[in-house]
């Protein structure tokens, strides 16, 4: 398909073949183009173990945590060339050492695809490059008044921007929207939850029509008062108006990736901290009344965790999955499913886990803290190192075997 202007407007069609006929499957995207999508999705996923490395920090944001990760005595004073220099080396430094056999793909800022023009680097190593789509957050109108609400830009212009990905290399895109969570119920709250999943569905929709999968992303945060059993239900309303979105904006759900965070309690709620099975337990629960089994895969966030969390809730997730579906009924009357309860619970957990699409990573601090400490030190190959190692660990998470 040639790129040709589309009148009264000032985009041109994107070069894929569009304009041929859709396939009953697929009626809102051309057969190549679907089988893309999908063909990605599944990469990003497969073989279990496989996860995403998330680079698409902001430029100030990978300044300060550079600052944050150098020893005292090692703070120095940068130019702005300098630290543009610095960034660029940063990102060759890992990208350069990655191991396929850990990691499917890797989401870059625009500036490391298309200044720093890495993509190569990693597709060199059978690696999908990826983008960051969303820009700037804006505090959210018809929010709670103060309660810090906010909404994700970047839609204005995505499609050209796609475009402009898409040539230089990119596969995927995602599209980060946060939600706050209290234990009153009153965040996340209606107006966020309708701005934030129809920003998100229409993101996905732009991004397959250039030919690109979106990795949709709702964070909910946890830095509040929240319970687990407020969080599960946070996590349900927020995912469950993410997918009716996405079915009214006409979204190939086999061509996209979920990253989700992990159901927990807030840092301030007040009771015992939960085990990582109990953690698990939550997720496979959420994730099963709220997304459906077209799903490519998700990729959990790892947010504020730890890496020792991150990876252990990550690992017990997929556990269960590997544990796979209860092969004989553990009661065959209501009576006996009542007296043994907790089996029929267990069992059922096991069965709705099967029944998910792959579970992975999407880590970028949960990957690459211990390496950046080590190359800011000026230790290049301690940081390769570094991150082998923790991305072989979420790797093995990743297929429940870490422990």
């Amino acid at each position: 398909m040639t790129a040709v202007p589309t009148p009264g407007y000032g985009f041109t069609a994107v070069p894929l073949d569009l304009a041929a006929p859709s396939h009953d499957l697929f009626p809102h995207h051309s057969p190549s183009t679907a089988h893309q999508l999908i063909a990605t999705a599944h990469a990003l996923v497969h073989p279990r173990g496989r996860g995403i490395y998330a680079t698409d920090e902001t430029p100030d944001g990978i300044h300060a945590r550079l600052a944050a990760s150098a020893a005292p005595g090692q703070l120095k004073t940068f130019t702005d060339e300098e630290q543009t220099a610095r960034r660029k080396a940063w990102r060759e430094t890992l990208y350069s050492s990655l191991n396929p056999q850990h990691i499917s793909g890797v989401i870059l800022y625009a500036e490391t695809l298309l200044q720093f023009q890495l993509a190569p680097v990693l597709i060199q190593r059978g690696i999908i490059p990826g983008v960051r789509a969303d820009t700037d957050g804006y505090p959210l109108p018809g929010s709670p008044h103060g309660s810090g609400e906010v909404g994700t830009q970047g839609l204005d212009d995505l499609y050209d921007r796609c475009v402009a990905w898409r040539e230089a290399g990119a596969r995927f895109t995602k599209w980060r929207a946060p939600f706050l969570v209290n234990e009153a119920g009153t965040l996340p709250s209606p107006a966020a939850i309708e701005a934030q999943a129809g920003a998100l569905a229409r993101f996905a929709s732009i991004s397959q029509s250039a030919g690109l999968v979106p990795i949709v992303e709702p964070d909910l945060d946890f830095s509040g008062d929240a319970s687990i059993q407020t969080s599960v239900d946070a996590h349900v309303k927020v995912i469950s108006a993410i997918y009716a979105k996405l079915a009214i904006y006409g979204v190939l759900l086999e061509g996209t990736l979920l990253k989700p965070s992990f159901p927990q309690p807030g840092a301030k709620f007040a009771g015992p901290k939960p085990t990582p099975a109990t953690i698990a337990a939550a997720t496979v629960t959420v994730l099963a009344r709220t997304v459906p089994p077209a799903v490519g895969g998700i990729v959990f966030l790892s947010g504020g965790l730890s890496d020792s969390d991150s990876t252990l809730y990550l690992d017990a997730v997929n556990k269960i999955v590997s544990a796979g579906p209860a092969k004989e009924p553990v009661a065959a009357t209501a009576a006996e499913a009542l007296a043994n309860s907790k089996d029929v619970e267990a069992a059922v957990l096991r069965t709705m886990a099967s029944r998910l699409p792959p579970l992975t990573f999407s880590f970028g601090r949960g990957l690459q803290g211990d390496a950046m400490i080590k190359w800011v030190a000026g230790d290049k190959e301690g940081a390769q190192q570094a991150f082998a190692k923790r991305a072989e660990e979420c790797s093995k998470a990743a297929t429940g075997t870490l422990h």
